[in-house]
């Protein structure tokens, strides 16, 4: 599938999109923290457009499969290293950012040594759960203080962003246990048709 494909498109837009959500944080007032949430939940949007047409339009690729958990994970690390570098995220609410960008490298490191093996590794229902839930925490958490008066909206972000992080352990843990059987028996993993994760 060449890269002009609609759902590679897509993907690019998300990578595209991040130095402009960064570039958000150094300006000053209400309304540029809302179009950095606009711009964020708009990059996140696309990576279920992509998904959604690729599979619609059968134009699934390996490029797809490469760039697409590429442009989710440096989108949300980018914005939780600025939530962070700003102040917006402190003290013990950095912990699960922490706990969330050290799950997507254990899965991103899974994932390419499975690959070799030739085991593929689906996205389960409660890790799209997590997706969701991890996705509207940062874009709440970019709003802060800029939100509805009268609404704690950072306390909101926070709570959001700790039950992603519950189930960051729960999906890890999941996928690492599910992983480990094949690491342990690497000869079977390889020697016939490509498995997937249950």
């Amino acid at each position: 599938m060449p890269l002009t494909s609609l759902p590679n498109l897509l993907t690019l837009s998300r990578i595209l999109a991040i130095p402009a959500v960064v570039a958000t944080f150094y300006a000053s007032g209400d309304s540029a923290r809302w179009f950095c949430c606009a711009l964020f939940s708009a990059a996140g949007f696309t990576d279920w457009l992509d998904g959604h047409f690729a599979r619609r339009w059968e134009q699934q690729s390996e490029l797809g499969r490469f760039l697409d958990p590429i442009a989710d994970k440096l989108l949300v690390s980018a914005t939780l290293f600025m939530l962070t570098v700003t102040g917006r995220l402190s003290g013990l609410t950095v912990l699960p950012a922490l706990v969330i960008l050290c799950r997507e490298i254990l899965v991103s490191g899974l994932r390419e040594y499975l690959a070799g093996l030739s085991v593929g590794v689906p996205v389960s229902r409660l890790a799209k759960w997590k997706t969701v839930i991890q996705m509207i925490a940062i874009g709440v958490l970019i709003v802060g203080d800029a939100g509805w008066h009268g609404l704690r909206v950072v306390e909101i972000g926070e709570t959001l962003l700790w039950l992603a992080a519950l189930l960051t352990l729960v999906t890890g843990y999941d996928y690492l246990r599910a992983g480990l059987s094949h690491i342990a028996r690497p000869e079977r993993a390889a020697s016939g048709k490509t498995r997937r994760l249950a």
